[in-house]
């Protein structure tokens, strides 16, 4: 193979911090990049390539897709749309879903739903209880949702209306409740991503529940990251036996295709009307059809009890392969969703995870974020372990900074 050149990023704006790298091209959980480097993906574009690359049911879907209509626009009644839709009220429990583009997208019709369910009970100055450690985006209003100082620099005022507690307190999150009456909503990630994959704990999400139930509260439970069989479950809440009010999802809901829904359930469900909101390409037929596929390919090959046993592989051999290392501060995370907390900055494991053949992320600046394609397979976990591990060991062996 011919290496290609790098392209030059003189006329992009410079919002990313991007590695010396252009992928080409993919199969399965392995890609190449423009030098011919064979890479495995252990990001998965950041949870979105739930079914990995070049997959041999749903590219051609897409390209049939493609040939058929990829825009029309949310003035016509959209099949493809009702189907997604059911599905999605089938395997979550829930009662309808408006269709967006992202989660961010998703998160700010949350936030909407939300302040329309104070309006609609006369409460004209609505609050939404909100988590240290949360990201929901980069909009001025779920920006002023995130608990990130950094992100947050320079762009205030933020948007009013968010009342922020430590996440898996309970009493803190009574003693809000009671110190705010306007608040409408609890909003939170199921498990928290960008900030640094920490779960929200079982007990916590129940509590939650019955806090929304006997204040009259919505329950939204962002799965944008961890939802879509992430963790073994079609939702990360699901381990804990309850239903959300308003549930955010992307990412891997298209495995690649822009997609972004919302899923209400009956409390939440008739809060938006006519004219209340919209998007112009959301619920597009070719995203429609890439979130079709996706579900139907995940449920018929089996890939929910994937993430979950391969999961539990991947995990084994990080602590296998970690153990007795002192500056391993924890990993976490559950299913295809997994964090390796270090006691140190992790940034440069970037590059050298890069220079030995693997794609992750790091997040939070020490935590080492895990989040493969969910056909990944038992012994392309134990690669990436056997690939991942000499690095940390490499890395807690230095003098900590």
């Amino acid at each position: 193979m011919n290496a290609d050149p790098l392209p030059s990023d003189a006329h992009v704006m410079p919002t990313y911090g991007r590695l010396p790298v252009a992928l080409s091209h993919g199969q399965g959980c392995w890609v190449w990049d423009t030098q011919g480097r064979r890479l495995l993906d252990g990001l998965g574009g950041i949870a979105v390539n739930t079914l990995g690359h070049n997959h041999p049911r749903l590219v051609p879907a897409l390209q049939e897709q493609i040939a058929k209509l990829i825009h029309t626009s949310n003035y016509y009644q959209s099949p493809l749309q009702a189907q997604l839709a059911t599905k999605l009220c089938e395997i979550s429990g829930l009662a309808n879903v408006f269709f967006c583009n992202s989660g961010l997208e998703a998160n700010e019709a949350a936030l909407k739903i939300a302040r329309k369910f104070g309006h609609d009970r006369g409460n004209t100055a609505p609050e939404i209880l909100v988590f240290e450690g949360a990201f929901h985006g980069r909009s001025i209003a779920t920006l002023s949702a995130t608990a990130n100082p950094k992100i947050q620099a320079g762009f205030g005022p933020l948007v009013p209306g968010f009342v922020r507690v430590p996440l898996n307190d309970i009493a803190a999150v009574e003693a809000a409740v009671a110190a705010h009456p306007n608040l409408t909503a609890i909003f939170l990630e199921t498990i928290q991503g960008e900030g640094g994959i920490n779960p929200t704990r079982i007990e916590f999400l129940q509590a939650l529940r019955r806090i929304c139930d006997e204040r009259d509260l919505l329950l939204m439970l962002d799965e944008v990251q961890c939802g879509v069989g992430r963790t073994g479950k079609w939702f990360a809440h699901q381990w804990a036996g309850i239903k959300p009010d308003v549930m955010p999802l992307a990412k891997g809901l298209g495995s690649g295709v822009p997609i972004g829904a919302v899923v209400c359930g009956p409390r939440a469900a008739g809060v938006l009307k006519a004219g209340n909101h919209g998007t112009t390409f959301g619920g597009n037929p070719l995203a429609m059809r890439a979130g079709i596929e996706t579900l139907t390919i995940m449920e018929e090959d089996g890939l929910l009890a994937n993430a979950e046993a391969v999961g539990a592989t991947l995990r084994g051999a990080l602590a296998d392969g970690l153990a007795g290392e002192q500056g391993v501060v924890e990993i976490r995370g559950q299913g295809l969703m997994l964090g390796i907390e270090l006691d140190r900055p992790a940034g440069v494991l970037l590059t050298q995870s890069l220079d030995a053949g693997l794609l992750i992320s790091v997040t939070a600046d020490r935590v080492v974020r895990l989040l493969p394609p969910l056909i990944l397979t038992h012994d392309e976990a134990r690669e990436i372990a056997a690939r991942l591990v000499p690095l940390i060991k490499a890395l807690l062996a230095q003098p900590k900074p």
